[in-house]
């Protein structure tokens, strides 16, 4: 059975191995994503993860048979650099992923040493904790082109009727100088709005995601916008489907407004 696509917010550094409030902070997302598995129509036999924090000259695929860990984050306590999320990787795919990528004429690599990023393991270990589903990581490409990540999405729609679970990595709202100071609530409020406007139906979707930068609050909500273009994947994979919200708060960290979508 075809797989639907996703685009989640993946959260705040790596949050599913703290406690306290921060952890607390992270409580409806949680819920929300170990909720994805049970709304899929079976098991996927893969997942192909498009993660905001791995960005290539080429769309980059990940080869490894036992991908390791990157811990591309900072400040936090030293347990967190030791964590692991053990998914085997697939080999088989990623190539069949670059075969797709350069049959759609775009450029394609391959990286044999690069480990899963927290935007991969955060968001997957409240979905699959158990490590056990086969994981390949896809990197964006250099210069956050809207249209070609758009284009790439579309070219992965195939691997949807093979079982495999195509899920972009970001955030909704990123802008860091703005979540910690109390600014972000209104920006995040006014981009948010605008997402549920352009996401939920398919018609003008496209058009709507290439022009991004014109929405409402579009350069607070992404002074840099690589957490946003995992969406323009996931869009594009389901392009001419229904979208719907599959999570959504307005006190993330205290008063962000953040969403998470799925497409098909």
């Amino acid at each position: 059975m075809k797989q639907p696509t996703y685009f989640l917010s993946h959260g705040g550094g790596p949050w599913p191995w703290m406690d306290g409030d921060f952890r607390q902070a992270h409580a409806q997302l949680e819920a929300s994503l170990q909720a994805v598995p049970s709304a899929l129509p079976e098991a996927p036999r893969a997942i192909l993860m498009i993660s905001a924090h791995w960005e290539a000259p080429a769309f980059t695929v990940q080869t490894a048979a036992r991908p390791g860990m990157l811990y591309d984050y900072s400040g936090f306590p030293p347990h967190t650099y030791e964590v692991q999320y053990p998914a085997p990787g697939d080999p088989a795919l990623a190539e069949r992923v670059v075969a797709l990528i350069e049959a759609a004429g775009l450029p394609a690599a391959r990286d044999a040493q690069r480990g899963f990023d927290h935007g991969a393991f955060c968001t997957l270990v409240p979905m699959y904790p158990q490590a056990n589903v086969p994981v390949v990581q896809l990197s964006l490409k250099q210069g956050l082109d809207p249209a070609e990540h758009l284009a790439l999405g579309r070219a992965l729609a195939p691997l949807r009727d093979e079982g495999v679970l195509i899920l972009g990595s970001g955030f909704s709202f990123h802008n860091l100088g703005l979540m910690f100071n109390g600014r972000g609530q209104a920006p995040s409020v006014a981009f948010d709005a605008w997402l549920q406007s352009a996401l939920l139906s398919p018609e003008g979707r496209a058009e709507r995601l290439r022009a991004w930068a014109q929405a409402p609050a579009a350069r607070q909500a992404h002074a840099r916008e690589e957490h946003l273009l995992p969406l323009m994947v996931a869009a594009g994979a389901a392009e001419g489907e229904a979208g719907s919200c599959n999570y959504h708060e307005t006190e993330y960290l205290g008063g962000i407004t953040a969403s998470s979508f799925r497409f098909g």
